[in-house]
């Protein structure tokens, strides 16, 4: 492929979208919370992931918090745009809005609903159409925990040589498939952590960087692990990994993004609500929660 024009090189937050009691976005919380993490050596954020609740919001929600998610965030400073859809000509759609709200690029999940017809010729077919019709660069998004469909590495370094199919963000945890796709997919192939929990693992055999939940609460951790591989201290890069991972699942697999938002809210961020149908951690879970983000250096 050729080389991509944006760089994605660092650490990325999957920002949650707050909601005020009422259920509808808070844009001032958005704007807050922004500008809090416009202090740290970010190089952008993913809005409306997984993390960002976006399959919760309809068309016009997305556009509105793209709009005013840009309008926060420094030029310098990307903004990537969660736009997957089920079908090749929603994503298309989506993904036109998102570029017209000011994203940098668009992060598109696999579509899903058909799982057992998700072949890799059939997402192939689906990224190159999208990228074809996109005028901004596209990054696969592989998370089967969510889908229940993987991008194998062949595919990937199939879709790769489009050029604007700038990467991938892997949530997959399988280390050996995140560095068989870098190396079938070559050089220019951006592929990206997707968790906190094997970021130096990720960094160790070729991701350029991390798109981390982590980072929404603890930036510096993520920034720093990065830091160090950089400069060859992997045995400090290696136990602050290890201080990282129990505090990245209590927030991601154990409490999900209600715990997110709870640990948000204990460290001054706004978290605020989950959006129905998801439900609230209870006083019990929200307080295992603030233990082992004080026993993880989080929150003192």
């Amino acid at each position: 492929m050729s080389e991509s024009t944006i760089s994605l090189k660092g650490v990325m937050p999957p920002i949650p979208t707050p909601f005020d009691e009422s259920g509808e976005v808070h844009y001032g919380a958005l704007k807050d919370n922004l500008e809090r993490w416009n202090e740290y050596d970010l190089r952008g954020y993913i809005v409306l992931g997984s993390n960002g609740e976006g399959v919760l919001l309809d068309e016009e929600e997305k556009a509105r918090v793209w709009e005013a998610a840009r309008r926060a965030i420094p030029a310098e400073k990307l903004l990537i745009a969660g736009t997957g859809g089920e079908s090749t000509r929603q994503t298309i759609a989506t993904t036109q809005r998102a570029a017209d709200a000011g994203a940098d690029a668009a992060l598109v999940v696999t579509p899903h609903y058909y799982s057992p017809k998700m072949t890799a010729e059939s997402l192939v077919q689906h990224y190159t159409k999208v990228a074809d019709a996109s005028p901004i660069p596209i990054l696969i998004y592989n998370v089967p925990k969510f889908t229940n469909v993987n991008v194998e590495p062949a595919a990937a370094a199939r879709a790769a040589q489009h050029p604007k199919i700038a990467g991938m963000k892997d949530t997959s945890g399988n280390i050996t498939q995140l560095a068989e796709t870098v190396r079938m997919a070559g050089p220019g192939f951006q592929v990206l952590a997707g968790s906190a929990g094997f970021f130096l693992a990720g960094l160790a055999v070729g991701a350029i960087g991390g798109i981390l939940a982590l980072a929404n609460i603890a930036p510096e951790m993520g920034l720093e692990v990065m830091r160090l591989f950089e400069a060859g201290a992997l045995a400090e890069a290696a136990e602050l990994q290890r201080r990282m991972i129990p505090v990245n699942h209590a927030v991601t697999g154990r409490f999900g993004i209600a715990g997110l938002k709870a640990a948000m809210d204990m460290l001054g961020y706004y978290g605020g609500p989950v959006r129905s149908p998801l439900l609230g951690i209870s006083e019990e879970e929200g307080q295992t929660l603030r233990g082992i983000l004080k026993e993880g250096g989080v929150l003192t």
